[in-house]
């Protein structure tokens, strides 16, 4: 019905000055008398013709905007939508015998009728209507091909009205909107066609089909829709990033953010060197961008477009070092610019979503810059980048963590919901991961934050404030589970620095931290037993290192805290799973650890439960494993199991039963000969640990 629509903006019968007079853009009491003599003549007519003629009198008569549900229900109850389908055949096979009409006043008639109807979301989802996309796309991509008398006949895509294709195009949006709406047209070929048609510069294939696969590459069919159609996608990304270069300065601002939804997914099976050599051309234009004076609102959509190249190619497509500092230091300024404003000031979507783009950056910047546990050295910088230039991007990334941490200081829980705040989060998390020697200070001050956010997600409380609706839009991977807990594994890393200095720890205490981590250990192992096989996930083996921490640490909270009985439990139940897993040896290595590290501060008068025989007898037999199959991870597991032989004197010395279980498993017999079969003597360490465990059991 886009005829007398916004299509082409045509003035059809009834629609002057009467029409003109409708109130909010309804119909005039004219049109709506001759709207209702249709409506009575298409439910009584009597053959296809009575019908087709009432129809096409509706369609000139009324645009579609100006029809209301209850109409749009009446026209349907009365054809159905068979009929609108039938009609797209007939037109395609060039039989219009039956109706009398050419084969594009039936196109025509049928897009029409299908673009009305699909304005009602309970329409657009029904299967006589989703049947019609295949077709509707062929027309949108190829034309109107069809056959008269034997003789082949093609009419060329531009002659068909543009009305047509509108109306075409107006069902697919209707489609793409249900909630299920992108997959429903990914799976009917919708990429191909509309890659098709945007090559071929068919009509409106730049104003509609254009943001429509957008919307298709935006969220998550992204992923999908690439590895189905990686070719197709691949060539209209390389043009859309020619028209780009070859754009004029102003429509580049512009076209920034189109050219972001058609950016491939990160980690795409894409040949690299032609990814790379693409994405080049497009930081050729972003340097110059970069260096000039630009307003906050045109910076914006650069950076969130130089953050999205830097997840699909990484640093080294940006250029020389000293862009590599610019990019960087741009994104910390927005930053600091963005959330050093006063208190209660409400920031617009447009720049939560440019400081959304400059985390990402500053995150890239964290992960090449910083060097654990050292001052960042000439070779390990960001593309390239000197000593000074590595501490100068540590320096300002510092700055502007400093505004996020003071950002998220102003947080209530309220907003625990609102994603920009789970981006801000995320986006330190990173920071601490790195480095907790700065704003120690600011952090610990804002660890009641941390630590409540993540409890509140562990909780589902996040579910139910929507932002998983923002995660499946922006594809986060992982189902709910997984995402609940994913916030705790965001903090894990700086939770095992934090938890090993003093003054951190007794507020990581003060707020039951440890609980948090059990409870995050075990829905985490419910999580990993599901799956077949069971992957590696290091979020695990970081856990356990926070939790030990606090184990060595704070003996009399961990003999006080009831979690750490809850831990020793689901500890005894782990690591009988985890023996013969070789992808899990890691995991295991850090459970038996945490286990005999719990064991050893129990007392003689404490009671043997059965969890913690259990746990003892599996660690015992876990230690017995040792073996050449260990080489890959030896690196892992070296200092845990020194650990875990210390930590098993100990258990010795205040639990003396645990002799007879010793023997029972064989345990120091296997270590002699392992030790035996050796080409060489134990390192010193491993030497220290053995004779420390032997001095035990001497005195026993």
């Amino acid at each position: 019905m886009a005829e007398s629509g916004e299509a082409n903006g045509k003035d059809e019968q009834g629609g002057g000055k009467e029409g003109e007079s409708a109130e909010d853009g309804g119909l005039s009491d004219a049109q709506r008398e001759v709207l209702e003599r249709c409506l009575h003549a298409l439910k009584h007519a009597k053959n296809d013709s009575h019908t087709l003629a009432a129809l096409l009198l509706i369609t000139r008569l009324c645009p579609a905007s100006q029809l209301d549900q209850s109409t749009l229900r009446r026209i349907f109850e009365a054809v159905g939508l068979n009929l609108p389908a039938r009609l797209l055949v007939t037109a395609i096979r060039g039989s219009s015998e039956s109706s009398g009409l050419a084969p594009n006043e039936l196109l025509s008639l049928g897009t029409a009728l299908l673009a009305a109807l699909s304005t009602d979301p309970d329409m657009a989802y029904k299967p006589q209507l989703l049947t019609t996309i295949p077709i509707l796309l062929q027309i949108l991509s190829n034309g109107l091909n069809h056959t008269q008398n034997g003789q082949s006949t093609t009419q060329s895509y531009s002659k068909i009205d543009e009305a047509i294709a509108a109306d075409c195009y107006q069902v697919l949006y209707s489609v793409c909107a249900l909630p299920l709406g992108p997959e429903q047209l990914l799976n009917r070929g919708a990429v191909r066609a509309l890659c098709l048609a945007i090559e071929q510069n068919q009509i409106l294939s730049c104003e509609k089909g254009t943001p429509l696969l957008g919307c298709l590459l935006s969220g998550k069919t992204k992923e999908k829709a690439w590895n189905k159609n990686p070719n197709e996608l691949f060539r209209l990304f390389t043009k859309l990033t020619k028209d780009f270069t070859q754009a004029s300065e102003k429509d580049q601002l512009e076209m920034c953010t189109k050219l972001v939804q058609f950016l491939p997914p990160v980690g795409s099976n894409l040949e690299n060197e032609k990814l790379k050599d693409v994405i080049s051309q497009i930081w050729g234009v972003l340097r110059p961008m970069l260096q000039s004076k630009l307003t906050p609102k045109q910076i914006g959509p650069v950076l969130v477009l130089g953050a999205c190249l830097l997840d699909v190619c990484g640093w080294e497509p940006v250029g020389p070092p000293k862009l590599c500092c610019l990019l960087v230091n741009r994104a910390c300024v927005e930053v600091r610019m963005g959330l050093e404003e006063p208190p209660g000031q409400q920031l617009s979507p447009e720049t939560q979503h440019t400081l959304t783009g400059c985390y990402r950056i500053m995150e890239a910047a964290m992960e090449k810059a910083c060097v654990t546990g050292a001052a960042p050295s000439a070779q390990s910088s960001v593309s390239g980048l000197s000593l000074q230039q590595s501490r100068q991007v540590l320096g300002v990334l510092q700055e502007a963590f400093s505004a996020v941490v003071y950002h998220l200081q102003q947080v209530d829980q309220s907003r625990y919901g609102d994603p920009f705040i789970f981006a801000t989060f995320r986006s330190l998390c990173s920071w601490l991961a790195e480095e907790t020697s700065c704003l120690k200070e600011e952090v610990i001050a804002l660890l009641p934050f941390l630590i409540g956010y993540c409890r509140s997600h562990m909780s589902n409380d996040g579910e139910q404030m929507g932002l998983s609706d923002w995660m499946d839009q922006m594809s986060v991977s992982g189902d709910a589970h997984e995402r609940s807990t994913g916030f705790v594994t965001y903090l894990l890393p700086a939770l095992c620095h934090l938890s090993a200095e003093d003054i951190p720890r007794r507020e990581l205490l003060s707020l039951d931290t440890p609980q948090l981590l059990v409870g995050f250990l075990s829905e985490s192992w419910t999580s990993m037993k599901e799956q077949s096989p069971p992957q590696r996930d290091s979020s695990l083996e970081t856990a356990c290192s926070a939790l030990l921490n606090f184990t060595i640490t704070e003996p009399q909270r961990v003999r006080s805290d009831p979690c750490f009985r809850v831990l020793e439990t689901l500890l005894s139940d782990t690591l009988p799973v985890l023996m013969h897993k070789p992808s899990l040896l890691v995991l295991a290595a850090n459970i038996c650890t945490l286990g005999l590290m719990l064991g050893r501060l129990r007392t003689k008068t404490d009671s043997v439960d059965s969890s913690h025989h259990r746990l003892l007898s599996y660690s015992l037999r876990f230690l017995t494993t040792v073996s050449p199959a260990w080489d890959h991870c030896w690196d892992e597991v070296a200092e845990l199991w020194r650990l875990s032989v210390q930590a098993l004197g100990s258990c010795v010395r205040t639990q003396p039963w645990i002799i007879s279980l010793i023997r029972d498993e064989g345990w120091l017999k296997h270590v002699l000969t392992t030790l035996g079969q050796s080409t060489a003597p134990p390192d010193e360490d491993t030497q220290n640990a053995l004779e420390e465990t032997q001095k035990s059991f001497l005195h026993l």
